[in-house]
């Protein structure tokens, strides 16, 4: 039983191997070509350097990818089934560089912070990982669970057809008036979301074997097929995409370096290397492979590494992305390679425009019906965590998850509510999962104190290792 490979270790066949890393592709391209697109457009760029930051960030998405799934020396790479994309907490921050320095100038001082601070990430790496002992089930379970929330709003902005504020837009006839936007929450559209949603219900009930692993795949497909019959997907950019593109470092010229630009980007590192830790326990529990510090100390020094790769690239930090967590709940597949295969896709899709525009053509709506299915999972898995919390003895545990949960909804209750804070603030205080992340670690120390958190972790990893 020792020389059995760990269902994480365990390499498919090349053909489940490309379908499966297909399937995560398509779970995370929405939120990878969102980034470059809002910065790119805040930087007031042409669409040729729009397009250009696009194909950056999916060549880097792969890279990075294939860095920490596969693993580099003992370094870099934790070494589960992770796929890799620019993180949103960078997006607020970069903006408001942008709009106080448009151009290819303000692009060099945004890839130059993004630099600076992927190298002090690798260093504070270490220390970052030291805090797992503060993460007893108590605490993992809540942050997770506010994952699979926070996430939630993204799913149903898909189905939707875009966030919330998309449901008015101004009104061309009266400048500075709202009117409703037709196309948010159409009918048409959402039928086809939860068209998508029942198809891949059906499939993974009726389905056996590798159909219904794949099932949100075939659902998304399903859902393209009928958003294609329907007239609602378009293949314009597909038409006037290049087929082949090479991605060249410092494509804007050398960057500069700002020292404060610098520290705005290091604190939005410290924010990404908390909530990678919570992806990366939320994974630990989904594949059954306990989460080391040194194992963490690596994941979160590929982040760095990244993010260091992304400003050399023309492109922005990464992390682990959690819509592709709460596939590999969905699916039950555990092996890291199939992020591998993924990671590989999307290097193809940075070198070849043309078919990452056949991708982009995809409705954001087809997307949704997985989404509600997929984030749903990930806050699943933190309720199944929190139901083994010992709740009846210990009824200050029922503190900290109501507290934690209630502070982490703030950001996506009350949006706005940072608008009369220092702006400096702002990356700390609009991430749900940061808010729940420290005040669940807080509480669980002035309830537990630290000898409790580490006695729970322990028992929660022998119960892990027995189930398992």
């Amino acid at each position: 039983m020792s020389n059995a490979i760990h269902p994480v270790d365990e390499r498919l066949p090349n053909g489940k191997l490309a379908t499966l890393g297909l399937q995560h592709v398509l779970v995370m391209y929405a939120g990878a070509i969102a980034v470059p697109l809002i910065v790119g457009r805040a930087l007031k760029l042409s669409p040729e350097q729009v397009a250009l930051l696009i194909s950056a960030d999916l060549f880097c998405c792969g890279l990075v990818t294939l860095i920490q799934s596969l693993g580099m020396t003992q370094w870099f790479g934790i070494r589960l089934p992770v796929m890799m994309g620019v993180t949103f907490a960078a997006v607020g921050p970069m903006v408001a560089m942008a709009e106080s320095m448009p151009g290819a100038e303000g692009a060099r001082a945004i890839f130059g912070a993004i630099i600076a601070a992927g190298f002090i990430g690798i260093f504070i790496a270490p220390l970052a990982s030291r805090m797992l002992r503060f993460f007893p089930p108590v605490v993992t379970g809540t942050i997770i669970a506010v994952i699979g929330i926070s996430l939630m709003r993204v799913g149903i902005g898909w189905a939707m057809g875009g966030p919330a504020f998309l449901a008015k837009i101004p009104d061309p006839a009266t400048p500075g008036k709202l009117i409703a936007n037709a196309g948010y929450a159409a009918l048409d559209n959402m039928a086809i979301a939860f068209f998508v949603l029942a198809a891949i219900l059906a499939i993974a009930k009726f389905a056996r074997g590798f159909l219904a692993n794949i099932s949100v795949l075939l659902g998304i497909v399903l859902g393209g097929i009928v958003a294609a019959l329907a007239g609602k997907m378009h293949f314009d950019k597909v038409a006037h995409a290049h087929w082949f593109d090479v991605v060249l470092p410092f494509a804007f010229g050398m960057p500069t370096f700002d020292p404060v630009l610098i520290l705005t980007m290091t604190l939005v590192m410290i924010v990404t290397f908390i909530e990678s830790t919570g992806m990366f326990l939320a994974l630990a529990d989904l594949t059954g492979r306990k989460l080391s510090t040194q194992s963490l100390t690596a994941g979160l020094r590929t982040d760095g590494l990244g993010t260091i790769i992304g400003g050399i690239f023309n492109t922005f930090p990464y992390t682990s992305f959690s819509q592709n967590v709460g596939l590999v709940g969905v699916t039950g597949v555990r092996s890291r390679f199939v992020c591998v295969a993924g990671g590989l896709i999307l290097i193809v899709l940075g070198l070849i425009p043309k078919m990452a525009a056949l991708i982009e053509s995809l409705p954001q709506f087809v997307l949704g019906g997985a989404g509600l299915v997929m984030f749903g999972m990930v806050a699943a898995t933190g309720i199944r965590i929190l139901s083994g919390v010992n709740f009846k003895d210990n009824k200050n545990n029922l503190y900290i998850v109501a507290v934690s949960i209630s502070l982490g909804m703030v950001p996506l209750v009350a949006p706005a509510w940072t608008q009369h804070m220092p702006h400096g603030l702002h990356p700390l205080l609009e991430s749900g999962i940061l808010l729940t992340t420290i005040s669940a670690v807080v509480l669980n120390m002035f309830f537990n104190g630290a000898q409790g958190s580490v006695a729970e972790a322990r028992e929660a990893a022998l119960q892990a290792e027995g189930g398992h």
